[in-house]
């Protein structure tokens, strides 16, 4: 910090020691304490207006194809002469779960299925009247104005997304973006572990968040594996009727078997696609705001800020009483002419 304070100063004064650095502060020191104090009072009372958030989390992984029977089988029904490469139903991977989890699929069918828009946007509902507010103040929002004028000028946007709500009530497409903000998923590729989090003021809900993505992903994971064996037994059982080759139809028959299979575990849902090694917890501390932090951060940041203003004006006022002695130098010089 040294380093900064000789800048301030110019290159032509005699060298400073820190006694002089420790008078200017003392000169200063009232401007440093006034700043000081109002920046960490703001911050201590800003925090105290914050929503406090809380974090569930769970922990999930992919259930593993056992001695890889279904690539077997996938490679098996490659070799069948005429026939396309057929799309097995199995284990699913981490890469394709968190892309699930990610997918505006799933959470539009979470936002359908369990109403999360009034749970998202509780500020905008009205629990009483079990319906969304209506605000019919004018809006000063020079934001806002400006739309408003170019919907008057341009009627018939085709670029804009129609929602299917009221102007100013939240359309998918807002809890969507909700989401986005909430909701984190990560990968640990070390233990082939996925963990899934969502933020948010209520921490009971935080908890129902995560049980709803688990029970979606389940959920939407079987009925697609249960269509795809279904599609693929259908064109199994076709191929079989025109197929004389006993050694063919009994590879066939093989593949039909693992199709019915699929079927039916599908149907069983629990532990299908994935496993919850440690399910979603109502939690009892928030995460953040970190008040304690944030008063910390702003005493520091402002006590150097105090400390760079002082000596920015003790080096205002040197170059001006330099300017002084000048003028009055310069004149006395006249006068004695």
């Amino acid at each position: 910090m040294q380093d900064n304070i000789k800048s301030i100063f110019p290159e032509d004064e005699k060298e400073r020691t820190l006694l002089d650095y420790w008078r200017v502060l003392v000169k200063r020191k009232l401007l440093i304490i006034i700043l000081v104090l109002v920046s960490v009072f703001a911050t201590a009372i800003i925090s105290l207006f914050e929503t406090n958030i809380y974090q569930s989390r769970a922990v999930i992984a992919p259930v593993s194809d056992s001695g890889g029977k279904t690539r077997r089988l996938a490679a098996l029904a490659s070799r069948f002469t005429g026939m396309p490469r057929i799309t097995l139903p199995g284990t699913a991977s981490s890469s394709e779960i968190i892309a699930l989890l990610n997918s505006n699929i799933l959470r539009e069918k979470i936002i359908r299925k369990y109403n999360l828009l009034p749970v998202l946007f509780y500020e905008q509902w009205d629990e009483a009247k079990k319906d969304w507010k209506k605000d019919d103040s004018f809006d000063f929002n020079p934001f806002k104005l400006i739309g408003s004028i170019v919907k008057v000028i341009r009627p018939e946007d085709k670029v804009a997304l129609k929602k299917e709500e009221e102007e100013g009530v939240p359309a998918i497409w807002d809890g969507l973006r909700a989401l986005d903000n909430m909701v984190r998923v990560n990968d640990n590729i070390k233990n082939n572990t996925i963990v899934i989090s969502v933020d948010f003021y209520d921490p009971e809900e935080a908890a129902a968040m995560v049980e709803y993505f688990l029970t979606t992903l389940n959920s939407h994971m079987s009925e697609e594996a249960k269509r795809v064996a279904n599609t693929n037994r259908k064109y199994l059982e076709e191929q079989l009727k025109s197929t004389a080759d006993p050694l063919i139809k009994q590879k066939i028959y093989n593949l039909i078997a693992h199709q019915v299979e699929t079927s039916m575990m599908a149907e069983v849902k629990e532990n299908f696609a994935f496993k919850v090694l440690d399910p979603p917890m109502v939690p009892d501390r928030k995460i953040k705001p970190k008040r304690a932090l944030m008063v910390m951060l702003s005493f520091l940041l402002s006590l150097f800020a105090g400390i760079l203003i002082a000596f920015f004006l003790e080096n205002i006022e040197r170059a001006k009483d330099k300017d002084r002695e000048k003028a009055v130098h310069i004149k006395t010089e006249g006068e004695d002419v």
